[in-house]
């Protein structure tokens, strides 16, 4: 379906990603994305845009048309152009997901990523498109689902975090431009981003949170479970990892710097890979985020994704789920190259830690040794350099942190991510209200949450 006005300004408004391409005039060489859209989730080329999104026009002529068709059929196999249509001055062309991967154009294989059109090396052609005839779970259309169970708010949040406009578009126009949804509903991924309820719909669209007693699976001592959509969970699990895990306070100066045992640009490429390659598919199970003494264990059912292997970790970028991949990066959650081991190996070397083990069967599984309490540091010069106290997080440190972060949240709120009760919560905004730490802005219904400035003494 052709993209109206408002689709349009949307598309544009979001930028190039998984399914769409921006160039400034036609030339021969779009021959590339027209492979690349083909082998991956089909896409979009709008002429008369440059790569900054400004609007630079293009007329759609016959010999233009005629020139895209003729690319079209010199590659191999050939590819079809859906429609090639003009709106609000621009040129699109539709390209539709092909059906005899993998294509190829004068100037080889090349793939979608994101943003991008990568070329392949024949070894990665026959990698990536082992199991090209699979079905995708996050492309199929959910049948039991309507518009009416789409979250509008879930939509708002979406677009705030990716930094783009919505503007007065619908929420069909908005998963239509994200390639959530097609003329006939919403597909699987984007009932796990938008739903009202994902879990109803998706049984298995869960993640289990869960801290032990020691170093074997037998004490639990703090669990969540997390049944909504994935941007949700991945907040959770980050906020989970941060309450159980050892922190050091760094100050130089005024400047303070939480520093954890196990860098936490590591813990956060790790759970969004451990989302964004989940086997959805597969019902009666749960990504599982454990903390233990010694360890930290984020495991994703479906093991390896077709053509990856150990080996290949931050070498080859294979990704199971595409659309997910594709949201996650609009919202800088997720690297767009499939680089996340990549960053987490030079994370993780930047501080002296060792690569974390990986197993791969019906489960991925990746686990980061904890390098224990952190040691304190003696400190003789004041203020000239960084002094390093070791320290957990207190409890009125992580309140003050959240309320920094979500000024309108509630004491049950609170309770709950912090795992504690609200009368126990409710002391510690009371002690931290008369030190002069915080804040009430309004009524208890309704207002909000301001930190002030200073030190504070409540512990």
């Amino acid at each position: 379906m052709s993209p109206n006005a408002e689709e349009l300004k949307l598309l544009i408004a979001e930028g190039e990603g998984l399914t769409v391409e921006f160039k400034e005039k036609y030339t021969p060489r779009i021959d590339r994305d027209i492979v690349a859209f083909a082998n991956t989730r089909g896409g979009r080329i709008i002429l008369g845009v440059t790569d900054e999104g400004q609007i630079a026009g293009e007329l759609l002529t016959n010999k233009l048309k005629a020139g895209v068709l003729d690319l079209a059929r010199k590659c191999e196999p050939s590819v079809e152009i859906k429609k090639i249509s003009r709106c609000d001055g621009l040129v699109v062309i539709e390209i539709p997901e092909g059906g005899e991967k993998p294509y190829s154009c004068s100037a080889g294989y090349f793939v979608r990523f994101d943003g991008l059109s990568q070329k392949m090396t024949q070894k990665e052609v026959r990698l990536v498109y082992k199991a090209a005839t699979a079905n995708v779970f996050e492309e199929e259309l959910h049948r039991d689902f309507s518009w009416d169970d789409v979250s509008g708010e879930k939509i708002k949040i979406f677009f705030k975090e990716a930094n783009i406009a919505l503007g007065t578009a619908s929420p069909e126009d908005a998963l239509r431009s994200l390639g959530l949804a097609g003329k006939s509903g919403v597909k699987n991924a984007g009932v796990l981003f938008f739903a009202k309820e994902p879990r109803r719909h998706i049984i298995q669209c869960q993640m289990t949170l869960a801290a032990f007693k020691g170093v074997n699976r037998i004490h639990i001592y703090d669990r969540k479970d997390i049944q909504d959509d994935l941007l949700t969970q991945y907040k959770e699990a980050i906020l989970f990892l941060e309450k159980h895990l050892n922190v050091r306070t760094e100050i130089t100066g005024f400047n303070r710097r939480d520093i954890y045992e196990i860098p936490f640009e590591a813990l956060r490429e790790a759970v969004a890979n451990a989302l964004v390659h989940r086997d959805y598919a597969i019902r009666g199970t749960s990504l599982m985020v454990e903390v233990h003494q010694d360890r930290v264990v984020i495991s994703n059912p479906g093991g390896f994704p077709a053509g990856m292997t150990e080996h290949k970790l931050g070498a080859l970028s294979v990704r199971r789920n595409e659309l997910i991949a594709d949201i996650f990066a609009r919202m800088n959650r997720a690297e767009r190259m499939g680089s996340g081991f990549k960053r987490i190996r030079e994370h993780l070397a930047a501080v002296g830690l060792p690569f974390p083990e990986v197993e791969s069967d019906s489960f991925f599984i990746i686990t980061f040794k904890r390098p224990g309490t952190p040691q304190s540091t003696p400190q003789s010069t004041p203020q000239s350099t960084p002094q390093s106290t070791p320290q957990k997080i207190t409890l009125s440190g992580k309140i003050i942190e959240l309320i920094a972060s979500l000024p309108e949240i509630t004491r049950k709120q609170l309770a709950e991510r912090l795992g504690v009760s609200e009368d126990t919560v409710k002391e510690y905004l009371a002690k931290l209200k008369a030190s002069g730490r915080i804040k009430r802005i309004g009524s208890d219904f309704g207002g909000r949450w301001q930190v002030l400035p200073g030190p504070g003494k409540a512990g």
